[in-house]
């Protein structure tokens, strides 16, 4: 496999404001590309405005991206909303090792008392437990794992550059020592590849056994330059559900029968492990919370 190329930028902006509002309506990436090389990987479409074709391939580092979130961090405008780090990006993919852009960018967060959200396939993150465990302590900081399968041989094949699902599971049970509110993301549910029940259930004990707060399935979303490529790795990968996805995904998402047969599992595992699929509320308790001791 070929090394990626690392490539330092200078940005213009550090936070980017979103239309929608609801858990975030901010989002912070410090890396352009992830070398974590999942096959279903939705944003490949983000390097077209750098017109690098190559987005598991040319990492681009924003090396000045800490000033502009000081600087957007202290002006009278911030409202000290929530930050979704990594929303296009994994901060702490491999490159992350080299330029170290987080311990500066959670210090930041630590200054100015802001709540981020944190989702990764990266145990590196455990690096920062420090900055993260006194984050957690001023205000609102959610840590997620995104872990899609138990299943080594399938997840080196979909998320060749992730570390282990047993890792990612032992990074959450880590964090849970903090006062961080800790998700689980099963997403994405690969139609006839992950959605197994057995493979679901394994993902739900695990979490169980991590003391997660939550966990938040979504199903396989093909879209744009995603859409070829996932469908070209499964024809040579798995060959013998190539046509069931390609007849499920006439569209973007998979059809609403389907669907609805997979939240039935889903729903009853998370009965089964006591596992809410609601965030949001903790979200709204833990913000209450640090805003009532914020305003005394």
């Amino acid at each position: 496999m070929t090394p990626p190329n690392y490539i330092p930028m200078q940005c213009a902006s550090a936070l980017n404001n979103l239309k929608r509002k609801v858990p975030y309506g901010w989002d912070l990436n410090i890396y352009r590309g992830c070398e974590h090389g999942c096959k279903y990987c939705y944003a490949m479409y983000s390097h077209d405005y750098l017109k690098d074709g190559n987005y598991f391939g040319n990492i681009y580092a924003k090396t000045n991206v800490a000033e502009w979130l000081e600087k957007e961090l202290r002006a009278s405008s911030w409202k000290r909303e929530i930050v979704n780090i990594g929303g296009v990006t994994d901060s702490y993919q491999p490159a992350e090792a080299q330029y170290q852009l987080m311990p500066d960018i959670l210090k930041l967060l630590i200054k100015y008392k802001t709540p981020a959200i944190i989702s990764t396939k990266s145990d590196l993150i455990l690096r920062d437990y420090e900055l993260i465990d006194q984050l957690s302590r001023i205000t609102y900081i959610n840590v997620a794992a995104t872990i899609t399968t138990m299943d080594e041989a399938v997840r080196e094949k979909i998320e060749p550059g992730g570390c282990t699902s047993a890792r990612r599971f032992e990074m959450l049970k880590t964090f849970r020592k903090t006062n961080a509110s800790i998700g689980l993301h099963v997403m994405p549910i690969i139609p006839y590849l992950t959605d197994g029940e057995e493979n679901l259930e394994s993902l739900f004990a695990h979490a169980k056994d991590s003391g997660v707060h939550y966990a938040l399935p979504g199903t396989l979303y093909l879209r744009g330059k995603t859409r070829p490529y996932f469908l070209d790795f499964i024809r040579m990968e798995y060959p013998d559900i190539f046509e069931k996805i390609n007849q499920l995904y006439k569209k973007g998402g998979a059809g609403k029968e389907y669907k609805e047969g997979l939240y039935a599992v889903v729903n009853r595992l998370r009965n089964k492990y006591g596992i809410t699929g609601a965030y949001s509320g903790i979200i709204k308790e833990k913000m209450y919370k640090e805003k009532t001791l914020f305003d005394e």
